[in-house]
C-alpha cells in the first residue's frame, strides 16, 4: 500500500511517499478538516471588515500615532506575507504612514531568526519598507503588572512604546495549551523570560485532564494568555486555521479574547482526528511545525499498542529544530532553566526518525538522542519496519502529527 504525506512547509513544499506491504493493515488518519478549501484574497478581505467584538482596523487606527505588528515565527506555518497586506491596507485607508508602523517577532524564548526565516514569514517586500524588530527575552521589556495566577508579566518595550497594537498568529492545537493562537502571541511571544518561565510552571500545577492537544475549555494556560491580551492592550488580533496542506481556510479578525473564542470552536473540528488504537506501527509526520517535531510524538503515543510498538517520526526540516531558550540543552550535562534529561522510551517501544538531514541534538527536547534508531529515507524505515514486524503489523499514519488532536 502507498501513501503520501506533505512536507517541507517552509522549503517549497511537496509530497512524501510512504508504503507498506499489501498484507498489513494501514488505516490513514487525516484531520476532519483535512480538505477544507482556501481562502481567496477577498475572503480574507470580507473577514477584515466584519471582525469579531471590536471595530474594524481602520476606525480603531484613527488618530494613533505609533502601530506595531506582532507576528508569529516560523514554528507556525502562518502565511504573514498574505496577511499583513491586508492590515497594511486597512491601515492605509486611516492614513497611517509607513514610519508609523514596525513589526516585532513574537519568538517568545525560541532563537532570533535570520532574514531568511523573515522573508518567508513576511515577503521581501515588507522587510523592505519597514522595521522589523526581533524580541530578546532577556531585556528590553517593560513590566505591565500580573495575571490573574500571579504571573508577573514583562513585555517587549517597542510592543508597548505603541498605541495600536495588531495581532497576526494562528490557531493549531498545542501539548499543553491545548490550542495556540490568541494572547499566546503575548505571553510567551513578546513576554521576557522571567514571565515566560512561571507561565510554563502553570504546567506543573494543573490537573493533567485540564492541559494537553486540544484541551481548552478549562485549561488554566487559556486564563494566562487571555489576561496577557488584556494586560497589554493587544487592540485587534488576526488568527488564520489551515487544512491539510497549511493553506488558510478561515481567518478570525476581532477581539483578541472573543474572536480567538470563536475560532477555537472551529478548531476542534477541523483538527479532530479520529484515533487509531492499538497499532503496532505508527507514522506521526511533523509538517505544520517541523521545527518543533517532538508535538508529532503526542498523537503517536497514544495511538502505539500499549505492550509495544513502533513508531515512526518523520522530521523534514532543513533548518533544524528550533533554539528554544528555556527548554532545550546547550551543553552535554545542562540547558536553559526548564531544561530536563530525557530518557529512552520504555523497552517495550522503538523510535525511528527519518530525517534526511539529521543532526544529533534534534531530539533532546523530547527522548535521549542515544535511544533514537535513524533513516534518512523511507527504504531505509520499511527494512527496519520488516525486521521489528515481520508477521505483518496493524499501521496508523497521521499525515501531520503537529497539527492532530485526538477525537475518540
Amino acid at each position: 500500500m502507498r501513501l503520501s504525506v506533505p512536507k517541507l512547509v517552509w522549503d517549497g513544499g511537496g509530497d512524501r511517499e510512504i508504503e507498506f506491504p499489501d498484507s498489513w493493515d494501514v488505516h490513514y488518519c487525516p484531520t476532519r478538516g483535512w480538505d477544507r478549501p482556501p481562502m481567496t484574497d477577498d475572503q480574507m478581505r470580507e473577514a477584515f471588515a466584519a471582525p469579531v467584538g471590536t471595530r474594524r482596523i481602520r476606525d480603531l487606527a484613527q488618530g494613533k500615532k505609533e502601530v506595531v505588528i506582532i507576528f508569529d515565527d516560523i514554528t507556525r506555518p502562518t502565511p504573514v506575507y498574505r496577511i499583513a497586506p491586508l492590515v497594511l491596507e486597512e491601515l492605509r485607508e486611516a492614513g497611517i504612514a509607513d514610519e508609523q508602523v514596525r513589526f516585532v517577532i513574537a519568538s517568545g524564548t525560541h532563537g532570533a531568526h535570520d532574514n531568511k526565516a523573515l522573508r518567508a514569514k513576511l515577503g521581501q517586500e515588507i522587510l523592505e519598507r519597514f522595521f522589523v524588530f526581533q524580541h530578546n527575552p532577556y531585556e528590553n521589556c517593560v513590566s505591565v503588572g500580573a495575571t490573574t495566577l500571579g504571573t508577573p508579566l514583562s513585555i517587549n518595550r517597542e510592543a508597548m512604546s505603541c498605541d495600536l497594537k495588531i495581532g497576526i498568529g494562528s490557531i493549531l492545537p498545542h501539548p499543553q495549551a491545548g490550542f495556540g493562537g490568541g494572547g499566546k502571541l503575548i505571553l510567551p511571544g513578546v513576554s521576557h523570560i522571567d514571565s515566560v518561565a512561571r507561565f510554563h510552571h502553570t504546567i506543573m500545577d494543573s490537573p493533567p485532564a485540564t492541559i494537553g492537544m486540544g484541551n481548552w475549555d478549562e485549561n488554566p494556560m487559556r486564563q494566562e494568555t487571555e489576561d496577557a491580551a488584556r494586560l497589554v492592550g493587544l487592540d485587534v488580533n488576526i488568527d488564520a486555521l489551515f487544512n491539510g496542506r497549511c493553506e488558510v481556510t478561515d481567518l478570525l479578525v476581532g477581539d483578541p479574547v472573543l474572536a480567538h473564542h470563536e475560532g477555537v470552536k472551529l478548531a476542534k473540528d477541523i483538527y479532530a482526528t479520529q484515533l487509531t488504537t492499538g497499532a503496532d506501527v505508527v507514522v506521526t509526520n511533523a509538517y505544520a511545525k517541523p521545527n518543533e517535531a517532538a508535538i508529532a510524538l503526542v498523537i503517536g503515543i497514544r495511538s502505539i499498542n500499549p505492550s509495544g510498538g513502533t513508531i515512526v517520526m518523520i522530521i523534514d526540516c532543513p533548518g533544524g529544530q528550533v533554539v528554544h531558550y528555556l527548554l532545550r540543552r546547550f551543553g552535554k550535562e545542562y540547558g536553559g532553566r526548564q531544561y530536563a534529561a530525557r530518557g529512552g522510551l520504555p523497552p517495550q517501544f522503538r523510535l525511528i526518525i527519518l530525517n534526511p538531514q539529521p543532526d544529533m541534538t534534534s531530539t533532546d527536547l523530547f527522548v535521549d538522542p542515544a535511544a533514537v534508531i535513524r533513516a534518512k529515507d523511507w527504504p531505509q524505515v520499511l527494512s527496519r519496519l520488516r525486521e521489528f514486524h515481520p508477521d505483518g503489523a496493524r499501521v496508523a499514519v497521521y499525515p501531520d502529527g503537529t497539527a492532530q488532536y485526538a477525537s475518540m
